[in-house]
């Protein structure tokens, strides 16, 4: 046909130009072939039971960071700010040492395992009347350290009142066999009343009768503040349970 060119390319041309076209197909529609995503949740709290488990660990585990060497640790430092005061005593004066019990003085630890770290007061309040609860050997330790000092041992305790029997025999059968008063709270508190104002107005009271509070060791924030504070308040490690 006039006036039609025709332009013949090599066959190793049109080869490569076929590759070209192949591989930009290939490359093209590669996500189509890639393995399927799993998209996760951001900021996922950790599941429940692996927290169980790493608590667990840790209240058994016997390593530097773990439950009992942590409760050494800051017993050792109680025990020294202790003398420190034993030291500077004057005269007759009237020394304090304030001990918490839950978690403090004594554990639970029997009653959170059988309720696997839950909380079921009807379980809690068993274990009270079994006396149950064993001593926990640092606070123990303090507890003699203060005895042999003359220092006044007072607990204070969010445990009822009418827990008073089977705290108190508790408390004797594993070693804390002197003290002046254990202070439980009454029937009848305030119901809008938090543990800190109830534990700080028993302080209160312990201050009234002319004891300078020297050391005060609990394993909750709210056994240890409000006023009036302890000259030392030292807290035990409880990752177990929380009380505002």
């Amino acid at each position: 046909m006039l006036g039609v060119r025709y332009r013949i390319f090599p066959i190793e041309v049109c080869e490569m130009n076929i590759r070209r076209i192949c591989l930009s197909l290939v490359v093209s529609c590669a996500p189509l072939f890639a393995q399927p995503a799993i998209v996760t949740v951001p900021g996922e709290p950790s599941n429940l039971s692996d927290l169980k488990l790493q608590l667990k660990h840790y209240q058994l585990c016997m390593e530097a960071g773990c439950y009992i060497p942590q409760i050494e640790r800051q017993i050792d430092l109680a025990i020294g700010f202790l003398n420190q005061s034993v030291a500077s005593r004057k005269g007759s004066e009237k020394l304090a040492l304030v001990l918490d019990i839950d978690e403090t003085a004594l554990s639970n630890w029997a009653v959170e395992m059988h309720d696997d770290l839950g909380y079921i007061p009807n379980d809690w309040n068993w274990c009270v009347s079994l006396r149950c609860s064993t001593a926990i050997a640092g606070t123990l330790r303090l507890y003699r350290e203060a005895v042999r000092d003359n220092v006044t041992v007072f607990f204070i305790t969010g445990r009822p009142e009418a827990q008073r029997a089977d705290t108190e025999a508790n408390l004797k059968a594993v070693g804390y066999d002197r003290w002046e008063k254990v202070y439980l709270r009454p029937e009848d508190h305030p119901q809008k009343q938090t543990v800190a104002e109830y534990k700080s107005g028993e302080r209160a009271k312990i201050a009234a009768m002319g004891y300078r509070i020297v050391l005060n060791v609990g394993d909750q924030m709210s056994d240890l503040v409000g006023n009036p504070q302890a000259e030392h308040s030292v807290k035990l490690p409880n990752p177990f349970y929380f009380i505002p």
